[in-house]
């Protein structure tokens, strides 16, 4: 039981890190450099553009490659939960397995590999 509480701490930190890090990322702005202003010259202020002109686009998690989703398998297959070969193609027969791991590891039983205490669960871990 400690170490399912350990693994659920290092994926909330995980992803608190992940969620810190993007939200920083998005928010950050160069400021402009100061202008300096001349006293004969009139100052020309510019107007702000009608629509905006900068869009910000949130990084969501893609969907895993081939080469990802054989790992998962091998790793299902080690554990005994899939049988066969491994494919890298996400099939029933893998849903399926991940359910069951997903299950007996007390977590909610989706039958995809986008858990992280799955992932963590299933010895794979974050790939960079």
């Amino acid at each position: 039981m400690h170490l399912r509480k350990a693994i659920a701490i290092v994926a909330a930190g995980l992803a608190c890190s992940a969620g810190l890090l993007a939200a920083t990322t998005a928010t950050q702005k160069k400021k402009p450099a100061p202008k300096h202003h001349s006293k004969h010259a009139p100052s020309k202020a510019k107007k702000a553009p009608a629509h905006a002109t900068h869009t910000t686009s949130r990084s969501g998690q893609t969907e895993p490659t081939p080469e990802r989703y054989k790992q998962f398998q091998e790793a299902l297959i080690a554990k005994g939960y899939l049988h066969g070969e491994a494919t890298g193609k996400w099939d029933e027969a893998s849903a399926d397995a991940m359910r069951r791991f997903q299950k007996d590891q007390n977590l909610e039983p989706t039958g995809k590999p986008n858990q992280s205490l799955s992932i963590i669960a299933l010895g794979l871990g974050p790939k960079r």
